[in-house]
């Protein structure tokens, strides 16, 4: 698989990153065979978070490590930040942030991550509170990078400013992030171009429209889809609206005029987006992951991405565009 840098940093990861957000509902032989599945095709980044399963996602990933695939093999990523509390869902102190990297690498079974992120901004952390926890993070050695998630265009804007404006003392904001995909568009109005000015690189999580895109959903939902399932139905339930399935509909058409899939379209036009490093790919099964995967090998004609451009086109008007033309 091919590698990309990380933003403008010498970290270099795999274009397609497995995504661990179920692990913590996953059987640990199914695990295996994701993770197996995804070394074998060359794939290196492996994201999860602290809150994933409640932290059951690491300790999984850390209990396949070296028994399955070897440590240095992988460009293993967490994030800390998120905390299970109705009236602060998140904490980015120095103090908790540090402790939940410790506790991070305790479950995973290692002395570092390769790439630590905030999982959100905290409104109730001066910024630069937050920050120190990276900088104390990559200084000692816990973490080899950093990064944010699910940083807003100012925030993230903010937060990359302020670690170049002390170079070699501060830490470099490596990557953000983000939600991406034909069914959300939302980071080009200010993220992707922040982010790229920056030299940051983009993460796109649910790349494929939370499975929509895959085109599953068109006549019905399957009983054994995310969609039918109690714990995620209500995240996959925003884009099963009319908008969306005219977005569905053109994936579909594009797939059958390339003889490829839905899936792959959509994973291929995100992944060859600008600024975009490696979509996150979240798979139940080794078939599923192994249909992503096969997506290396597409590149898709000029026409096709300038027609899905066109049927996914979010409105954005000023101030994005010249005052005078609207």
């Amino acid at each position: 698989m091919e590698q990309r840098h990380l933003g403008r940093t010498g970290l270099r990861v795999s274009r397609i990153g497995l995504g661990t957000l179920t692990w913590g509902h996953t059987d640990e032989s199914d695990a295996a065979d994701l993770l197996k599945v995804f070394w074998e095709a060359g794939g290196t980044l492996v994201d999860t978070a602290d809150v994933y399963g409640d932290g059951e996602a690491e300790y999984l990933l850390g209990r396949l490590i070296e028994r399955l695939v070897p440590r240095r093999d992988l460009v293993i990523a967490t994030k800390a930040g998120s905390v299970p509390d109705p009236e602060r869902r998140f904490d980015g102190s120095r103090g908790h942030l540090l402790a939940a990297l410790d506790a991070s690498l305790a479950r995973l079974g290692t002395d570092h991550v390769d790439l630590w992120q905030v999982h959100a901004f905290d409104p109730g952390t001066p910024i630069e509170e937050t920050l120190q926890a990276l900088d104390i993070a990559v200084s000692s050695g816990r973490a080899r990078y950093a990064g944010v998630s699910n940083f807003c265009g100012w925030q993230l804007a903010k937060a990359a400013t302020w670690q170049l404006a002390v170079p070699g003392a501060r830490t470099r904001i490596a990557g953000t992030q983000m939600e991406y995909s034909l069914l959300q568009r939302g980071v080009e109005r200010e993220v992707l171009p922040a982010a790229i000015d920056l030299g940051v690189g983009l993460l796109p999580a649910s790349p494929l429209g939370r499975g929509v895109l895959t085109g599953k959903y068109r006549r019905a939902t399957p009983a054994d889809s995310r969609g039918g399932s109690d714990h995620m139905a209500p995240f996959v339930a925003p884009y099963l609206d009319d908008a969306a399935a005219r977005i569905v509909d053109a994936v579909a058409t594009a797939a059958d005029g390339l003889a490829t899939s839905p899936l792959q379209v959509a994973l291929a036009w995100v992944r060859d987006r600008p600024g975009v490093t490696a979509p996150i790919v979240g798979a139940r099964h080794a078939q599923q992951l192994t249909a992503a995967l096969s997506v290396e090998s597409l590149s898709l004609p000029d026409e096709i991405c300038r027609a899905l451009d066109d049927v996914s086109a979010p409105v954005h008007r000023y101030p994005d565009h010249d005052w005078s033309t609207l």
